[in-house]
């Protein structure tokens, strides 16, 4: 394989609705990270893009120009964490790439999707049901029609974390709590500042990004995933050292945040 010169050396990487974008919009405003204009350039997730021995680049550094002399060139697509190909991918194109990841309450997660997806118009189904077929969809849908229904599958993120660890050491991993970015905004930004090896971000104001109100699930459906992801979350907080008991309590009463 021919060398392959990488311009990027971060990545946003997941988790969808885990607050993604906020965190590209805020990193945006650093005077030495670049970062793509379009957000979720999904190349590494993309079969067409690898059907060739040589994959081209051309398309996806298209993307960066204008990058030169800055110290952290990245993009953010939250697929890329739970989709299996695209970690090999991003290895084989720079192996010391930087992944950032952003966990949300994998219950919390499931559910805005749902809303995103109804929103959208792919989802017709009511949220209890579309859980339930979630299985016979992601085994006979094509993938990138699948992709839309998976809100438990993503949520699984243990097994995505170790399949990154195939691949890429713990210490070019950045792992986050949602919660952090929204709670503790200015601390976690300059986490991902000394993560990336930029300047401390100047100071910045605090904003809610692209965020949308909806009604929060009924009791059953929480239980429901409750049930679903109890054994994931203990082991998430195994493999991480967190503490995710607020986790598990259920959903207040009053309209929730997307």
């Amino acid at each position: 394989m021919p060398h392959i010169t990488p311009r990027v050396n971060f990545l946003i990487a997941g988790t969808q609705k885990g607050g993604t974008t906020a965190l590209a919009h805020f990193l945006a405003q650093h005077p030495h990270v670049f970062i793509s204009r379009q957000k979720e350039l999904h190349f590494f997730d993309r079969d067409k893009y690898f059907r060739a021995r040589t994959p081209n680049y051309t398309w996806y550094h298209q993307h960066f120009q204008g990058c030169d002399g800055y110290r952290a060139v990245g993009e953010a697509t939250p697929i890329y964490m739970f989709w299996p190909a695209a970690a090999p991918r991003i290895h084989a194109y720079n192996p010391a790439m930087k992944l950032i990841l952003l966990l949300r309450n994998p219950i919390e997660r499931a559910y805005s999707d749902y809303i995103m997806e109804r929103r959208r118009g792919f989802e017709l189904l009511p949220f209890r049901w579309a859980i339930r077929v979630e299985p016979l969809r992601r085994r006979w849908l094509p993938s990138l029609l699948a992709r839309h229904y998976l809100y438990t599958s993503r949520g699984f993120y243990s097994q995505q974390i170790q399949h990154l660890l195939h691949y890429f050491p713990r210490e070019q991993m950045l792992i986050l709590k949602t919660e952090e970015l929204r709670e503790d905004h200015y601390g976690t930004l300059q986490r991902v500042c000394a993560f990336l090896g930029v300047d401390p971000f100047p100071a910045i104001k605090q904003e809610i990004v692209f965020s949308n109100e909806y009604a929060p699930m009924s009791l059953d459906d929480w239980q429901l995933l409750q049930r679903i992801f109890a054994q994931e979350i203990d082991t998430l907080e195994a493999l991480l050292g967190w503490d995710c008991s607020s986790w598990r309590r259920p959903p207040s009463p009053s309209r929730t945040m997307s």
